[in-house]
């Protein structure tokens, strides 16, 4: 047996050891706040979500908002994050696939696409995705690859339609997607590329079109109790992924525009 394979095991006999010891109703022993990372396009949806988890468990939350990869690098250097919540199931993965990961399989608890988007006070008049990306003169912003899960999703799907595409295009990046609509609303780029989900919940931008069907998978949103998780935070990290991915909480996400999990939706 590898020592990655040893590690993992550990984990996982760690993790289910510790969600039993505490799995009688009221037998909780959390004593400190537990702390979330998620993604910023989880905000307007949590605003609502973290009351009701505190109330109903009496346990108090932080949530750390950031772009998916930095927080991803967080945890692998070993900052104290209990629950990981990213924009992609992509970067639970590459945890995953380093023994970081407590709770098995990352949970897909739901969904959303790409669109282009334009200034909501721009007169200018909408285009469509084919039409921008060939041209030049047209300024495009961007999440940044290197630090979010936006940014790596896009510049995948850009480089399906042309894979010299950075060399033409009028590019300008921003960290993660409210930089993004910064950058469009501030006149610094002419359209943008976002989550669906954090443009019907920014009145500064209005969608133009959609990244064509079929050009890349639906961008998952998913969660996972980590390896940076403290032993008295394991029960309610676990009670908390429960509560995100049970099926009233998954509406409600679909009520601030997110999309339902579809049956192709896979964690593995």
């Amino acid at each position: 047996m590898t020592m990655e394979r040893c590690v993992k095991l550990s984990a996982a006999a760690l993790f289910a050891g510790a969600v039993a010891a505490f799995a009688a109703p009221g037998a909780y022993a959390q004593t400190e706040t537990l702390t979330v990372a998620a993604a910023p396009s989880l905000k307007a949806v949590f605003q609502h979500i973290v009351p009701m988890f505190e109330k109903e468990y009496g346990a108090a939350v932080r949530v750390e908002y950031g772009p998916s990869q930095t927080q991803r690098r967080r945890i692998e250097g070993g900052a104290p994050i209990d629950l990981f919540l990213p924009a992609s199931v992509e970067e639970l993965r590459k945890l995953q696939d380093k023994g970081l990961v407590l709770s098995g399989k990352p949970r897909v608890y739901a969904e959303t696409s790409l669109v282009l988007v334009m200034s909501a006070a721009s007169s200018a008049l909408a285009v469509s995705f084919s039409d921008v990306l060939p041209n030049g003169s047209v300024r495009i912003a961007l999440g940044d690859p290197t630090t979010s899960a936006l940014g790596d999703i896009t510049a995948r799907v850009f480089a399906k339609f042309d894979p010299s595409y950075r060399k033409h295009a009028r590019l300008t990046y921003g960290p993660h997607g409210g930089e993004v609509v910064d950058l469009i609303r501030t006149g610094k780029a002419d359209v943008g590329v976002l989550y669906r989900v954090d443009a019907i919940n920014n009145g500064g931008v209005r969608i133009i079109d959609e990244i064509p069907t079929g050009t890349y998978a639906p961008v998952q949103f998913a969660g996972a109790v980590v390896s940076t998780c403290r032993p008295e935070s394991l029960q309610i990290a676990a009670k908390f992924l429960d509560f995100v991915t049970s099926p009233r909480i998954q509406k409600l996400m679909i009520q601030y525009g997110f999309d339902p999990v579809l049956s192709h939706a896979v964690t593995g």
